[in-house]
């Protein structure tokens, strides 16, 4: 049996190997687990601002992610101690993971740069290899394996275990992108049985085989992930495909009874139902058993008939019917075939007109048309929007994929800025508001701080005079320095009157002298006596004006960092603001060239896509027409034949019966004797 498949499938690699990467990239969060995401879960959160970014991340709000990363890491980066700011904790992971997210919103390039500072830095090598891998696989999608393998080189030692698979998988593609088939089978061969990567890896490997030349174990992978179940929507998507496939290459070289078994295991509610529903039909047809083709056919005539199949079938109905003589019943399906490829194709004109006066860009932007399951055909749901279910195919395919998602992400940016410009609006009023509050306090405060400035600088003064004294009075003593008020008024007052005294010795008694004499011994004893209690009660002063100095010079910054803010909360912002709006103005209009291309890109592949559909359904039309009126000649033929067989039925039973006579001489058969002559 396998020799008779192999020779049939040999044509059968290509197609799927250009495909497989299609298959693969609608699941590049499944099969690849976002870096950030992973490492966010395993480690003790330090910052809550990083916290948050992680948390966009979780979301897949990659931009709003990156941009809360970036804005972190620049505030970061200007810090004058860096060091003490919790989101030192994260920073490492900070700078990986901002390529990994660009990565993820298909920032390429920004993504490239920023691992490849990583591989450039001084990091772990099982960091470094990460990081090689997602530098390899912004390559891969690039479309250039070349570059990627170069990136994959560049691995060295232990790999990350949870990117290790995806690694392998990945170093897979790459070969069979660049040809080289048998090693893409080793490694394929290895990851049999991980269970992330489940029938991706049995469907590379078959289609790696096949090109290898080992046609029969290619073969027989394909037909063993062929045979496979799953409740999970794309797995089992990619075994329909499988057989989808292989059914297809082989009714293709008439191998019928090997092809139908195939189309028959394909999921009838799978997205490639369709195709193998009209594929068993015409293995049928093609075997000649016209009324076995009409069981899947009547079947798939009854489904969506925006779908090419479906359209197919409705014109494959009637000519199995035809084939059984039964063209009666061919001119009425033609006749609902004609009908409806009319009503199709007055749609499909309406839709092009649609998309050329912009309805379908405008229902693309709409936000709401895409929050819901299925948002595609949602679509075709709003006001003046095309048919998108005959789209369906063109938006499943990369290339318009990556349009479609570009468009969206240029529209979302464009909103965002609009947004922005806004809040900036918002900003200016918020300052202002603000200077209208500060400005009339301002010269009061600014009165008090001076008076403040003031009795500061005398407390100081006073301060550092005092602590002078103290500081000499512990070298030396000086009880004159510890003397109070009153005791400084008497010293000063007998200084006084000994100099009196000393100009007129002869005008004072004896016993006047004495008296001050004793005043003076007084008052030197109780300095004297009283020194070093005084000395401590003086230190103990020293440090309650220290106290006071620092609690004035606390109010003093106190109020230099409100004035500062105060001043600062309004001015200052309006040349930022307008470098802003202008950037952000500048950034608008760029925007707005992109968005044209890229929905110029989208409706003409659109229209395109429509235009040909429009033309198929014209020619079903055009077959069709021929068809009904083959099929209403046939009938009539079919049904004058059975009249004129009914007349001569009733003349020959209206006829007498005539007696069998001999048979004349010259309806005689040669006779036996004459035979050897």
């Amino acid at each position: 049996m396998y020799s008779r498949l192999v020779p049939a499938l040999r044509g059968a690699a290509p197609a799927p190997l250009r495909t497989v990467a299609a298959a693969l990239s609608a699941l590049p969060l499944a099969l690849c687990t976002n870096f950030a995401v992973a490492e966010a879960d395993q480690q003790k959160l330090d910052d809550l601002f990083f916290g948050a970014a992680m948390f966009e991340a979780h979301q897949e709000n990659y931009f709003d992610a990156i941009v809360g990363l970036d804005t972190e890491l620049n505030q970061y980066r200007r810090l004058d101690e860096p060091g003490l700011d919790p989101f030192t904790a994260h920073l490492g992971q900070a700078e990986f993971s901002v390529g990994d997210l660009e990565l993820s919103y298909r920032m390429h390039r920004e993504a490239g740069r920023a691992i490849e500072a990583v591989l450039k830095g001084n990091v772990p090598q099982p960091v470094r290899n990460e990081a090689a891998y997602r530098l390899a696989k912004i390559h891969y999608h690039k479309q250039q394996p070349r570059n990627a393998l170069h990136a994959l080189d560049m691995i060295e030692g232990r790999v990350p275990e949870r990117v290790r698979a995806d690694e392998q998988f990945l170093r897979a593609r790459v070969y069979m992108e660049l040809g080289r088939f048998e090693e893409a089978v080793e490694l394929l061969r290895d990851l049999k049985g991980e269970e992330s990567l489940e029938g991706f890896v049995e469907f590379n490997l078959g289609i790696a085989e096949l090109k290898a030349g080992q046609e029969e174990r290619g073969l027989l992978e394909l037909t063993a992930l062929g045979k496979k179940r799953s409740s999970d929507p794309a797995r089992q998507a990619l075994y329909d495909k499988t057989n989808l496939l292989l059914g297809s290459r082989l009714m293709e070289n008439d191998l019928l009874e090997l092809a139908r078994p195939y189309f028959d295991r394909v999921n009838l509610e799978g997205p490639f139902s369709n195709r193998a529903l009209l594929g068993a039909g015409w293995v049928e047809a093609k075997a000649g058993r016209y009324d076995r083709a009409l069981v899947p056919w009547r079947l798939l005539q009854e489904r969506q008939g925006t779908n090419g199949s479906v359209q197919e079938a409705m014109l494959a109905v009637p000519y199995a019917y035809g084939k059984l003589d039964v063209h009666s019943t061919a001119a009425i399906n033609y006749g609902r075939a004609l009908e409806s490829f009319g009503n199709e194709i007055d749609t499909l004109t309406a839709s092009i007109k649609s998309i050329r006066e912009g309805k379908f860009l405008e229902a693309l932007r709409r936000k709401e048309a895409t929050q819901v399951k299925n948002w595609v055909v949602a679509l075709r749901n709003l006001p003046d929007a095309p048919e998108t279910h005959y789209l369906l195919d063109l938006m499943a395919s990369n290339d318009y994929q990556e349009f479609l998602r570009n468009y969206r992400d240029l529209n979302d940016l464009f909103e965002r800025n609009e947004e922005w410009l806004k809040s900036l609006a918002a900003y200016e009023n918020v300052i202002e508001l603000r200077r209208a509050y500060y400005e009339p306090l301002l010269p009061g405060l600014d009165r008090k701080f001076r008076e403040l400035d003031a009795r500061i600088k005398l407390r100081i003064e006073q301060r550092d005079q005092f602590a002078s004294r103290i500081e000499q009075m512990l070298v030396t003593r000086r009880p004159e320095y510890l003397a109070k008020a009153e005791e400084q008024e008497a010293r000063l007052q007998l200084r006084r009157l000994r100099k009196v005294m000393s100009q007129h010795p002869n005008g004072f008694t004896e016993a006047t002298l004495q008296r001050v004499g004793r005043l003076e011994g007084v008052l030197d004893w109780r300095l004297s006596t009283e020194y070093d209690q005084r000395l401590t009660e003086a230190y103990k002063h020293l440090q309650e004006l220290n106290i006071e100095i620092e609690q004035l010079q606390t109010v003093y910054h106190s109020y230099v960092r409100s004035r500062q803010a105060a001043t600062h909360s309004y001015t200052g912002y309006n040349d930022t603001i307008r470098r802003l709006r202008a950037q952000i103005a500048n950034t608008q209009n760029r925007l707005d060239i992109l968005m044209a291309r890229q929905g110029n890109m989208l409706e003409t592949l659109a229209i395109n896509e429509l235009d040909r559909r429009r033309a198929q359904l014209e020619n079903y039309q055009i077959k069709a027409r021929f068809a009904l009126a083959d099929s209403f000649d046939r009938a009539n033929e079919l049904q004058e034949q059975r009249a004129d067989q009914k007349k001569i039925e009733q003349h020959r039973a209206n006829q007498p019966e005539q007696l069998p006579q001999d048979n004349p001489p010259e309806l005689e058969g040669p006779s036996s004797e004459g035979g050897d002559q």
